[in-house]
């Protein structure tokens, strides 16, 4: 099985992101960012995807999804849609780190905010605090990811994604760099060159990994670039199963 056709996509930030690569290049790309319509934003982004590129939807070899960390409402959107989508045509489902897809935007030719040198990558993770991630470079994650607050960060190195520039003022103005949201283009040519390298048998082992979630920091170094299409949750989501009524008493 070769993976020439890959169609990724992420929500688990404000911007909902997707795209499409034939194995070589990005052949279309649609991103909106609106927090609060990823379940509407997603379908017609992808339709405009495979649409541009003159692509039917069963043509597609492998579907790609950005697994988090982020918000539980948004992420849950792009992975049901990823094994939806998989189950549909058949085609085996796939899933990357959110911040493993913008650290590689920043080593991309032409992208805005290329950086030499290790660097973290920082995005909301609202009460105050962001999910993290510390990089040898674009392609090697070398802690994280992780769940802080902006002051905890490592400090020194340059911070990329909405979290520096959210807390600009308290991790320091001068490190932000690099993209602010993650790019369903460089998601697919991330996952499009580990694909190139599986056999099929591993490909599917991938795929097809038990976990129901990914709750470590462990298993998401485990996973390292390339895993099952399963969330990150970095801690528990902020509903809670109501426990039992209390005793009324006279």
């Amino acid at each position: 099985m070769t993976f020439v056709l890959v169609l990724a996509f992420d929500t688990a930030t404000p911007a909902v992101t997707a795209a499409l690569h034939d194995g070589d290049y990005v052949v279309a790309e649609s991103t909106t960012v609106d927090a609060r319509r990823h379940g509407e934003l997603l379908a017609p982004a992808i339709e405009q995807v495979l649409r541009d590129s003159g692509v039917r939807l069963r043509d597609v070899t492998a579907i790609v999804a950005g697994t988090g960390p982020g918000p539980y409402t948004g992420l849950r959107v792009g992975l049901m849609t990823a094994t939806a989508l998989a189950t549909t045509i058949g085609a085996p489902a796939f899933g990357v780190c959110t911040l493993d897809a913008i650290a590689y935007a920043t080593g991309q030719t032409g992208q805005t905010g290329e950086i030499d040198g290790p660097f973290l990558v920082a995005t909301d993770a609202r009460r105050k605090e962001v999910f993290w991630a510390r990089y040898g470079d674009a392609v090697t994650r070398l802690d994280g990811p992780r769940v802080d607050r902006p002051d905890d960060l490592p400090p020194d190195l340059p911070v990329v994604g909405a979290g520096a520039r959210m807390y600009a003022e308290t991790i320091g103005a001068d490190r932000v760099a690099g993209p602010e949201h993650p790019s369903a283009g460089a998601l697919a040519a991330l996952a499009a060159g580990r694909l190139a390298g599986l056999t099929v048998e591993e490909a599917a082992e991938l795929a097809e990994m038990p976990d129901g979630r990914i709750d470590s920091v462990e298993k998401a170094r485990e996973l390292g670039v390339l895993g099952p299409p399963r969330p990150i949750y970095l801690r528990r989501p902020d509903a809670q199963i109501p426990g039992a009524p209390k005793r009324v008493t006279a």
